[in-house]
């Protein structure tokens, strides 16, 4: 059922080339770092000077959460659907093996500061990602992903591929939308 992989990666790319990628042309970095409303979740320096996402633990998450910047949006697909899992199942060996996926030594120490440097780092982790599911037969893809998965041990990577597939388009949308209200000017208010 070879058939499932190819699905699972040619419904992302055809997402990735045909809506995301062309809804993040001329993203400047003030629009980048825009803040939509008070307390919204961003992409800041630690003290360390290493640029980092706000926000909760994982399920810590506050009720309701806050409202985001397109720097945060951006690096979350980048970081959470993409890099941390093709670490996890397509690292080069810098991560012990028995890391699951939501170990923080599959994040990168320091995020984009920049437009630009965001939408490089989110290409890359994309291609890191796709490139990993396209290596794996059919077997492989429908196989249970074992304990690097965490609480998706028993799935599949067929079902984590389509799990980030959907949360992609999700937040795609929530950028695009991001970037239709910084464009008819609710960044004056």
């Amino acid at each position: 059922m070879d058939w499932v992989r190819a699905i699972a990666v040619d419904q992302l790319g055809f997402y990735w080339d045909y809506t995301l990628m062309p809804r993040l042309r001329g993203l400047s970095d003030e629009e980048y770092l825009w803040e939509p409303a008070p307390g919204a979740w961003s992409v800041r320096p630690d003290a360390a000077g290493n640029q980092v996402a706000d926000g909760a633990q994982p399920g810590q998450e506050p009720d309701p959460p806050p409202v985001t910047t397109l720097a945060w949006r951006i690096n979350h697909i980048a970081v959470g659907c993409f890099h941390t899992r093709a670490s996890t199942f397509f690292g080069d060996g810098s991560v012990p093996a028995d890391a699951d996926m939501f170990d923080p030594r599959h994040r990168p120490v320091s995020l984009p500061a920049t437009a630009v440097g965001a939408i490089e780092f989110l290409q890359r982790s994309y291609e890191w990602w796709r490139d990993g599911l396209l290596s794996m037969d059919a077997a492989a893809f429908e196989a249970p992903l074992g304990p690097r998965a965490a609480f998706f041990a028993e799935q599949s990577m067929a079902q984590l591929a389509l799990h980030l597939n959907r949360e992609t388009f999700h937040h795609g949308g929530e950028i695009g939308l991001l970037r239709d209200l910084y464009r008819a000017g609710f960044a004056a208010t």
